[in-house]
C-alpha cells in the first residue's frame, strides 16, 4: 500500500471512531443541559473537571505525544522493538511518578482548603468534586501515553475509540444513576463524578491487551538518565510550555467572559463543543495520523515525502473543514435552537450561544490546519518554534479579546472574544507556514492555494444556498427546530458535492481511495 493510501486509510479510521466519539459528546452536553441546565452544580462540575481535563489536553492532545512519538518511533527504526520498549517503560515510570505527586499535592491543598476556610456556595460545590475527580488525572495520562505508543505501532483504533468509553459511561451515569437523586442535584453530580474516576480505569484497563498483542510490555523502570529519556524531556518542556500557554488563554478567555456576562462563559462552551465535532472529526484525527508519518520521514531523512504527506494532509483538510466552516457560520442560530433549545436552554440562551458559534465557526480550518503544521516540527524535534509561536499568539490573542471586549456592544464582547482566537490562529498558521518553508522546503504552496481556493469557492456557493433555503424554510411550521436544520444540512452537503465534482476532483478521489 503506498504512503499516500496508508495515511488516508488510518485518517478515515480515526475520524470514523472520532466522529462516533463527538457524537456521543454532543449527546453528552445535550443531556448535561436537559438535566442541570446551567445551574452552580453544573458550573462547579465542568470548573473541577477542568483540572483533570487540563492535563489529558496537555499531555493526551500536546506536550506528551509531541515529545514521545517521534523518540519512540526513531528507537524503533534503528533500535528494535525491546530497546522502544525499555524506552516507553521508563517515560511511563516517570510519568506516573510525577502524577501521583501532583494528585497527592492536590488533595492535600482541597483537603486543608475545605476543613480551614469558610467556604462560598461556589467554592462548597466545586472543590467536593475536585477531590474526587483529581485522581482521573492518573488514569487519563497513562491512557495518552499508550495511545502514543499504539499509534507508533500503527494501531489506531483503540486508541481513538478510547474518548468513546468515557462518553458512554457519562451518558449511562446521566440515564441511569442521576435519575435515581431527582431530589437531590449534589447527590447527582457526586455520583457523575464518580462515574468520571471509573471511565478512566476502564480506557487504561483496554490499552493493556492491545499493548500485550503488540509486544509492548511496560515494565517499572527509573533509570530516567537515559538519553533518549532525556531527550523527550528536552522536547517536552518546550513544547509543555507552548501547550500550557495555548491553554491559558482559554482559561483567560473563560474569566474575561464571566466579567462580561454571566451567560458568556456556557455560551462559549456549548459553542465550542459544536466547533470541535468536525474538528475532532477530522482536524484531530489527521494530526493522529500525520505525527508518526512525519515521524517516520524524519527519521529517514526523507524530506521529500514529508512534504508531499503535508501538502496532502494540508488540501484534504481544507476540502473538509472549509464547507463545515461555512455551514456553522450560516446555521448557527438554526442548529443551536434546534439542537439545544428547551428546559434550562431557553430563548436567550440560543441568542447568546448562536452568536459566539458564529464568530468561532471561520476559524474551523486554522484550529486544524494548525495542528498538522504543529506536527511536522514535532516531528523533526523542534519543540522550540511551536512555542514560539504560541506564546505570539497568546500576545496576540490578549490584545484582541480586550480591543473587542472594549468596542463591541453587549451581547456581541462574549462573540469578539471567540473571534479573536480565530484571528490569532490564524496569523499563527500563517507564521508556522513560512518557518515550515524556511527549515523544511517548500510543499507545493501553490497547488495547496489553489486546491483551497476551489474548495473555498464551493463551499461559498453551499453557504448561499443553505442560506436561502433557511430563511425559505423558516416560514414554514411543518420544517422547526431539527427538521429545518436537517433539510438544510442535507441540501449542503449534496451542494457542496455536486460542485466538488466539478471544481475538486483531485481531492475527493484522494478521499474516496
Amino acid at each position: 500500500m503506498s504512503e499516500s493510501k496508508s495515511v488516508l486509510k488510518s485518517a478515515s479510521l480515526v475520524s470514523a471512531c472520532t466522529g462516533a466519539s463527538r457524537l456521543l459528546g454532543f449527546l453528552r452536553m445535550w443531556l448535561m443541559a436537559r438535566v442541570f441546565g446551567t445551574s452552580l452544580v453544573a458550573s462547579a462540575f465542568f470548573v473541577a473537571f477542568s483540572i483533570p481535563n487540563l492535563f489529558r489536553r496537555l499531555f493526551g492532545e500536546g506536550a506528551l505525544s509531541a515529545a514521545f512519538v517521534p523518540v519512540f518511533t526513531e528507537s524503533i527504526e534503528k533500535d528494535g522493538i525491546e530497546e522502544a520498549n525499555r524506552l516507553a517503560g521508563k517515560v511511563a515510570t516517570m510519568l506516573a511518578a510525577a502524577m501521583l505527586c501532583i494528585i497527592f499535592a492536590g488533595l492535600i491543598f482541597v483537603t486543608v482548603w475545605m476543613e480551614r476556610f469558610e467556604l462560598g456556595p461556589k467554592a462548597a460545590t466545586v472543590l467536593p468534586l475536585l477531590r474526587i475527580m483529581l485522581p482521573y488525572m492518573f488514569f487519563i495520562c497513562m491512557v495518552a501515553l499508550c495511545m502514543g505508543i499504539l499509534n507508533s505501532r500503527k494501531h489506531f483504533f483503540v486508541p481513538a475509540a478510547t474518548p468513546v468509553l468515557l462518553n458512554v459511561i457519562w451518558i449511562a451515569m446521566l440515564l441511569f444513576v442521576c435519575p435515581r437523586f431527582a431530589d437531590d442535584s449534589i447527590k447527582q453530580i457526586t455520583a457523575l463524578a464518580w462515574g468520571i474516576m471509573a471511565a478512566g480505569v476502564v480506557q487504561l484497563l483496554i490499552q493493556v491487551p492491545v499493548m500485550l498483542k503488540h509486544g509492548i510490555r511496560l515494565k517499572i523502570d527509573f533509570a530516567w538518565q537515559d538519553e533518549k529519556v532525556k531527550r523527550v524531556l528536552l522536547l517536552m518542556g518546550p513544547a509543555a510550555l507552548g501547550m500550557g500557554a495555548l491553554q491559558l488563554n482559554t482559561a483567560l478567555g473563560r474569566v474575561l467572559a464571566i466579567i462580561v456576562d454571566p451567560q458568556a462563559p456556557a455560551a462559549l462552551i456549548y459553542a465550542d463543543l459544536i466547533v470541535y465535532l468536525p474538528l475532532g472529526l477530522f482536524g484531530t484525527a489527521w494530526s493522529t495520523v500525520l505525527l508518526p508519518a512525519f515521524s517516520s520521514h524524519s527519521a529517514r531523512e526523507e524530506k521529500d515525502k514529508m512534504l508531499a504527506t503535508l501538502s496532502l494532509g494540508m488540501r484534504s483538510i481544507m476540502f473538509v473543514l472549509l464547507p463545515a466552516s461555512v455551514g456553522l457560520t450560516v446555521l448557527s442560530t438554526t442548529l443551536i435552537k434546534g439542537v439545544f433549545q428547551g428546559g434550562m436552554f431557553n430563548v436567550e440562551s440560543t441568542v447568546f450561544t448562536s452568536r459566539a458559534l458564529a464568530a468561532f465557526a471561520p476559524g474551523l480550518l486554522f484550529f486544524g490546519m494548525y495542528k498538522i503544521l504543529v506536527a511536522v516540527f514535532y516531528s523533526l524535534k523542534d519543540t522550540k518554534s511551536p512555542v514560539v509561536v504560541a506564546l505570539l499568539q497568546v500576545a496576540l490573542n490578549i490584545v484582541l479579546m480586550v480591543a473587542f471586549i472594549v468596542l463591541l456592544p453587549d451581547g456581541y464582547k462574549h462573540a469578539g472574544i471567540a473571534f479573536a482566537s480565530v484571528l490569532s490562529f490564524g496569523l499563527s498558521c500563517v507564521h508556522l507556514c513560512l518557518l515550515i518553508h524556511k527549515k523544511v522546503g517548500n510543499p507545493g504552496w501553490r497547488d495547496v492555494l489553489i486546491s483551497g481556493t476551489r474548495s473555498l469557492t464551493a463551499a461559498l456557493v453551499m453557504g448561499v444556498t443553505v442560506f436561502l433555503l433557511d430563511r425559505w424554510l423558516s416560514g414554514m411550521s411543518a420544517f422547526s427546530g431539527l427538521a429545518r436544520l436537517f433539510a438544510c444540512v442535507i441540501a449542503g452537503i449534496l451542494t457542496y458535492f455536486l460542485l466538488a465534482l466539478v471544481l475538486c476532483r483531485r481531492e475527493l478521489s484522494q478521499l474516496r481511495k
